[in-house]
């Protein structure tokens, strides 16, 4: 079982990569986030694998970091999401943008990706909510604010400003991070008003 690579770019397509091991090539499919963080061809590279054996064949996953590659087993765990559509969220969304988006429970975050319709992003952002908090250590804020938001807190300044910028017309799981950012700068006592300018100021940047 291959697990990890370390060669040099061979080769890019639109959806894989080649990377020369010893003089051997491996043919990798990767997301572009991936692909777009690979060196030049010719230049040293490592991808975390994962591999896929089937009767008819072997393919091989590659992905720039360990967490990448731990959100596309996960995603798979999914009822209607397979090996492509998990490469279509993971090449829309960042790691932390998928974390952020299932944390608030926001599906038209996760519909941007190709092929992810409503139903589909649904059912990913409501199985995954309580399987995501192993992957990756959360933010506090954010995760208070997905509890309050989920009706399991009582709403704060944080979550009126949350709301606010929802209204404004950004996406829950962007305002989300942004007011998080904002409850870091500015602290829990800070007014709805001092983190809605603060998080409008996150946001235009």
């Amino acid at each position: 079982m291959i697990s990890k690579l370390k060669g040099i770019v061979d080769s890019t397509g639109l959806d894989w990569a080649v990377i020369d091991v010893g003089g051997v090539g491996y043919h990798v499919v990767c997301s572009s986030r991936t692909l777009q963080a690979l060196p030049r061809i010719g230049e040293a590279a490592t991808l975390f694998v994962d591999t896929f054996i089937r009767e008819d064949h072997i393919r091989l996953y590659g992905f720039a970091s360990d967490a990448e590659r731990e959100w596309f087993r996960l995603l798979q765990t999914v009822q209607g999401v397979g090996s492509r559509v998990a490469l279509a969220v993971l090449s829309t969304l960042s790691v932390a943008e998928l974390q952020s988006a299932i944390s608030l429970q926001d599906k038209a975050m996760v519909s941007r990706a190709p092929g992810v319709g409503a139903k589909v992003a649904a059912r990913i952002v409501a199985e995954l909510k309580d399987k995501a908090a192993g992957l990756a250590v959360a933010d506090p804020a954010l995760a208070r604010l997905s509890g309050e938001l989920g009706g399991g807190g009582k709403p704060s300044a944080g979550s009126d400003a949350v709301s606010a910028l929802v209204n404004l017309g950004y996406g829950q799981s962007q305002a989300g991070t942004a007011v998080a950012t904002a409850i870091a700068e500015a602290g829990d006592d800070a007014t709805t008003e001092r983190l809605i300018r603060l998080a409008l100021k996150e946001l235009a940047r």
